[in-house]
């Protein structure tokens, strides 16, 4: 992922040294466990092991010697292990004893989602703090509901940020769902029937190493798993794009109610002076776009070939990195966003004023039809009134009040009362409440 869509903390869990330092934690954790049964005796695996962490606390190995060595023998993880043991003495021949790349390839990436995850769901509790403040804050704040872009009934402003809160709550469990599923190592060897160690020593360095053991593995751990992640990751880029899309609908010129944030030394446009764009909601909305690309790749690394090939290898490489780095940005730069939006309540009182009384149709067709009429012609009548009015909200109330059938059933100061943003949004205070004690 290039710098400006990446954020450094996560950016450094995916560099080259990175990748081989969690391979080296994996090489570590079986050769503590080699000593601790004996297999290595003390006097050389207190040696080994010191070795090791020493590599480690020198930041892991450097990748120029590991591509140095990949060149001559076209094999990572050889060139890795070769790295490694040309920093150590004759102990250095237990580095990698009993295990196939994948046992420390597979297990070393599960340390580096994990790492990764906790980047990534601490930025989504960033947004849903942000999200929740503004939901508070615009609790009380009644303005127009839009379908199809269009005015269609009075709604309560802060139950647009309810909403998207309660979406982040669902992304964030999903979220963690897939990285807990991702917790899992193994070093069950070459085809997955542990020929050279055995499910104990593994249960024993997974303890180490803080993750499950995979319970059925091939050479590889089950792609399914990664894909999980994919797919969350790509249903969070729809969240967010949501958010995004209604910002940026509501910044537009003839709506007006809310801004992104705009600093003071801020420029909209280099033609125009006067432009203030949601540029970051629209960069949000093209990150979503790419983490439904990585999806797509994702998924298509589950079915390998018998007990593994290395066709899912390119895609993790490349897709798995940049979406978690990818989505991680696009978090904290929403998290940002909702921050520090800009809400114009009188812009959205006039919208809401302006979209005259003829909003409340509907509440006048059920009357209608709990009264006694006909929900066919009941309709008929409140959409020629309606539709007569245009925008003069006097207009419609004057038309409902003139026709013979409707106020066969209702009465003039009934319909004032069927008329009001507060009698359409009664109930909004008990959705507040029950999305509060989901929490």
């Amino acid at each position: 992922m290039i710098d400006r869509y990446s954020r450094p903390e996560m950016a450094a869990l995916f560099t080259e040294r990175s990748r081989w330092l969690y391979c080296l934690k994996v090489e570590r954790a079986a050769c503590e466990e080699m000593t601790a049964r004996g297999w290595i005796s003390t006097t050389e695996g207190k040696k080994l092991i010191a070795g090791l962490r020493r590599i480690e606390s020198a930041g892991g190995v450097d990748p120029a010697r590991v591509r140095e060595e990949e060149a001559k023998v076209h094999h990572d993880v050889i060139a890795f292990v070769t790295a490694v043991v040309a920093g150590l003495g004759k102990e250095g021949r237990w580095v990698h004893f009993g295990l196939t790349s994948s046992d420390v390839l597979d297990t070393g990436l599960a340390l580096q989602l994990r790492d990764a995850g906790a980047l990534v769901l601490s930025e989504l509790d960033r947004l849903m703090v942000a999200l929740e403040k503004s939901a508070r804050e615009t609790a009380n704040l009644p303005c127009i509901g839009r379908t199809h872009g269009m005015h269609a009934e009075p709604t309560i402003f802060g139950l647009k940020f309810l909403g998207f809160l309660e979406e982040m709550r669902r992304n964030r469990e999903r979220l963690a769902r897939a990285f807990e599923g991702l917790a899992f190592g193994k070093l069950s060897g070459a085809v997955g029937v542990y020929a050279h160690l055995d499910p104990a020593f593994e249960k024993s360095v997974m303890k180490r190493l803080g993750l499950g053991v995979e319970p059925v593995s091939t050479q590889v751990i089950p792609r399914d798993r990664h894909a999980e992640l994919y797919s969350a990751l790509a249903v969070l880029g729809g969240g967010m794009e949501r958010i995004g899309t209604e910002i940026r609908h509501l910044q537009r010129s003839e709506v007006g109610e809310l801004k992104e944030g705009f600093s003071k030394t801020q420029k909209g446009s280099s033609a125009m002076p006067h432009k203030r764009n949601p540029i970051s909601s629209e960069n949000i909305t093209g990150c979503a776009r790419m983490l439904r690309g990585y999806a797509v790749a994702g998924l298509e690394s589950v079915a390998l070939w018998h007990e593994r090939d290395i066709s899912h290898s390119a895609v993790e490489r490349v897709a798995l990195a940049d979406a978690l780095m990818l989505a991680h940005y696009a978090v904290s730069r929403l998290a940002g966003v909702v921050a520090s939006l800009e809400i114009d309540r009188d812009r959205i009182r006039a919208n809401l004023e302006s979209a005259g009384l003829k909003v409340y149709s509907g509440t006048i067709l059920l009357e209608l039809v709990k009264r006694g009429a006909a929900r066919d012609e009941a309709y008929r009548w409140v959409q020629s009134a309606a539709l007569g009015a245009g925008t003069d909200s006097n207009a419609f109330l004057a038309a409902l009040e003139a026709d013979s059938h409707i106020v066969r059933y209702l009465k003039a100061r009934e319909l004032r009362r069927f008329l009001s943003v507060s009698y359409a949004t009664r109930n909004a205070g008990r959705i507040f409440r029950r999305a509060g004690a989901r929490k």
